[in-house]
């Protein structure tokens, strides 16, 4: 269409007899008849410059005239379009699924505080939750001991006593008992490794090694006679497993073939 409007322009033009006000008329008869003649959108081209000078707005209902129906009509039709586009985006979003959590649904999970339960494909789709949302806090304090130092170092000497012998006599020097139980272990047997005494009355901790071994072994008076520290009883119970015939074999039993025992006299010879 505007390769027709210059053809039509220049062929009326003649140089030598028309003026600048023939040509602006032709111009401005030749814009108005493109306006009713032209399609919607048609560029209107600018016969000076040669460039486009705007479009030809659209008439709507198609009387030859823009007027107030027209605009009426596109606007309306606008309507429509930001209502199908609005339907079609509401339509995506009820088949799209779950949405974002809304911000306030969201504190307190992800990395920084336990993490949200995730699902895996090796797993079935069964939740699984990330190593780090287990973390343990390795910064806090071990509980202390309830122990004294006292009861500590006790316990240390304890342990150096056992390993001395495997058979310990503990014992007071001035305890009936204790002599009666040493007397039948030292005299009427012979037992090798030969028995530690140890006498607690004139131990530098023998307060606190009685209260050890009445945790470690139930008893705390004496005598207390220990096989590889495993308590085998006080006086009466030596005397009694002697009276028996069973002290031997109790203590082999204990001292688990690293104690040897026998009698030292032949029976009758020790009255």
């Amino acid at each position: 269409m505007a390769t027709i409007v210059f053809f039509l322009f220049y062929s009326s033009r003649d140089d030598s007899s028309q003026d600048s006000h023939t040509i602006q008329d032709f111009y401005h008869k030749t814009m108005d008849g493109m306006k009713k003649t032209s399609p919607p959108g048609q560029a209107i081209i600018n016969t000076k410059t040669g460039k486009k000078a705007g479009q030809i707005p659209a008439d709507r209902d198609a009387d030859g005239d823009v007027d107030e129906d027209d605009r009426k009509i596109a606007a309306g039709m606008q309507m429509r379009l930001k209502k199908a586009e609005q339907d079609a985006k509401d339509k995506a979003n009820s088949k799209g699924g779950l949405k974002p959590d809304i911000p306030s649904e969201i504190i307190g999970k992800g990395s920084a505080a336990g993490g949200q339960s995730k699902t895996d494909k090796n797993t079935g789709g069964k939740a699984v939750t990330n190593d780090l949302d287990k973390t343990t806090d390795h910064t806090k304090p071990k509980p202390k001991s309830n122990e004294s130092k006292e009861e500590i170092e006790a316990k240390a000497e304890l342990n150096s006593i056992l390993k001395r012998s495997p058979v310990v006599i503990f014992s007071k020097t001035y305890c009936p008992f204790s002599k009666k139980a040493k007397g039948i272990l030292l005299d009427k047997y012979h037992i090798a490794p030969v028995p530690l005494v140890v006498e607690l009355d004139e131990h530098a901790q023998g307060p606190a090694l009685q209260d050890v071994l009445l945790k470690e072994t139930g008893r705390r008076t004496v005598p207390n006679i220990l096989v590889n520290g495993h308590s085998i009883g006080g006086g009466d119970d030596i005397a009694e497993l002697d009276k028996e015939n069973k002290l031997a074999d109790k203590i082999r039993m204990h001292g688990n073939k690293r104690v040897q025992v026998s009698e030292r006299f032949a029976p009758g010879e020790a009255d």
